[in-house]
């Protein structure tokens, strides 16, 4: 099976070359970096590491990002392709877990999840995790205990969602566009470790803003499936 690892990237010049190197020393898969016109050296760690990247010429933000990793998976008729934070906090020894799920139990996307079987203590961000999980239930009534990981594996079918509708997101909200278009959300556990290096673009006031964004989506993606029945 071909997989290819798209690994988005912003202002992570301190964390990137660790990031790609425990993709390469735990899996043979082939990876990508998006170079989101960085304004620090993360393009200048990659060239020097001669890692495979693509660089785009404006920050467009991680949409945009996925959405040109998805269009190369495409192109080079990858069988998977592996949504993998650049910041060093999610660990590329799970990776072949979420292939595995792809190609023994016919999930089309695979979640790598904190919650899959393991309980955490409760924190704001996570609380609006649950919130999140408890529309997507009402809506699809589909139970994802991990809306919010970045860490997510599609197949050749989800892949294709990706190119076929260019509004979708690397988001809670895709996730139950590609639930109503019949494709199968599986989770796996997975441990994430704290960033060392730089900072989280989420502070709390963003964190609610974003909650609040994704529930009215994932409202109005339901009002559309239903209006289009």
């Amino acid at each position: 099976m071909k997989v290819l690892i798209i690994i988005p990237a912003y202002n992570e010049a301190q964390n990137i070359e660790k990031t790609v190197k425990d993709v390469t020393k735990n899996t043979d898969y082939d990876y990508i970096v998006i170079n989101d016109c960085s304004k620090d050296n993360t393009k200048e760690v990659c060239e020097r590491n001669n890692f495979n990247m693509l660089s785009l010429p404006i920050n467009y933000g991680l949409t945009s990002g996925i959405q040109l990793g998805m269009k190369y998976a495409y192109k080079n008729n990858y069988d998977v392709a592996i949504q993998f934070d650049g910041d060093g906090q999610h660990q590329a020894k799970y990776l072949k877990d979420l292939v595995k799920e792809i190609e023994k139990n016919n999930a089309d996307i695979v979640i790598g999840s904190r919650f899959a079987t393991e309980k955490k203590p409760l924190t704001a961000r996570m609380l609006g995790s649950r919130i999140i999980t408890l529309f997507i239930k009402l809506t699809t009534g589909k139970t994802i205990k991990d809306t919010t990981s970045g860490m997510r594996a599609y197949n050749k079918k989800a892949i294709w969602e990706f190119i076929r509708n260019t509004s979708l997101t690397p988001e809670p909200d895709t996730l139950v566009y590609m639930i109503k278009k019949g494709l199968n959300v599986k989770e796996v556990q997975v441990e994430m470790k704290e960033r060392e290096f730089g900072t989280s673009y989420l502070t709390p006031i963003k964190s609610m803003k974003y909650m609040i964004n994704m529930i009215f989506s994932i409202v109005f993606i339901r009002a559309i499936t239903r209006k289009n029945i």
